[in-house]
Order: structure tokens, then C-alpha cells, then sequence
């Protein structure tokens, strides 16, 4: 069996459109490019980006997953650049945010179509 043809780590299946997966997954953990994984709600996005963290060079650093959808908007610019104390009520420590704790590994921003504009275009910068 060819290396494109076997299963990727949490991934199963033998179908003609899997192993295009697969093939794809390897070729892009290859890479240091950021990669934009897309695809409806279910479909393993998360399984994908696991598969490129294991099989990138970051593999040994974090793999760091936020479910944008799921952090209202006032909070999420917070979780994602940190905080210094006394920024907002109950900011009683300095705090580091995702990007930062996702240094050297992974971060999968999954839902991040659901993050506002102005903060998309921050997290460009």
C-alpha cells in the first residue's frame, strides 16, 4: 500500500475522495505555510488539522483548538491575544492568549468565519 493510500491518524476510509485527503494532508504537513482548512460543520476539519500537526515539523510544540462559534464576541479578541490585569472586570492576573500558548506548534481556529471582521483582519496582521 502506497504511504498516500494509508490511513491518516484518526482517519479511516478507502474511498477514492479520502485518499485524495490523505494525499493532500501529507503534501500540505510538508510545508510551514499556514494552511485554511474548509468544509461544513462535521466533516473533520479538526481531524485534519490534528493529521497536519502530527505530521508537520511543529508536531512536538502545542496544538492549541479554539471553537470560534462558541466564544461570544466581546471575549474572543481576549482569548486569542491575552490580557493585562485589571483590562476588564475579573482580569485579576496578566494572561497570555491562544496565540502565544500555540507558539511553536498548532493553532486551529475552527468556526473562524464567525470571529468579526475587524478582528479576521487582526489576526492577518
Amino acid at each position: 500500500m502506497s504511504a498516500a493510500a494509508q490511513n491518516l491518524p484518526g482517519m479511516i476510509g478507502r474511498h477514492p475522495s479520502m485518499l485524495e485527503v490523505y494525499r493532500l494532508v501529507r503534501r500540505a504537513a510538508s510545508s510551514e505555510l499556514p494552511v485554511l482548512i474548509v468544509g461544513e460543520t462535521g466533516t473533520g476539519k479538526e481531524l485534519v488539522a490534528r493529521a497536519l500537526h502530527d505530521l508537520g515539523e511543529f508536531r512536538d510544540g502545542p496544538f492549541v483548538d479554539l471553537n470560534c462559534a462558541a466564544v461570544p464576541e466581546s471575549l474572543a479578541e481576549a482569548e486569542l491575544f491575552g490580557w493585562e490585569r485589571g483590562a476588564f472586570t475579573g482580569a485579576v492576573r496578566q494572561t497570555q492568549g491562544l496565540l502565544q500558548t500555540a507558539h511553536g506548534g498548532t493553532l486551529f481556529l475552527d468556526e473562524a468565519c464567525s470571529l468579526s471582521q475587524g478582528l479576521q483582519t487582526k489576526l492577518l496582521r
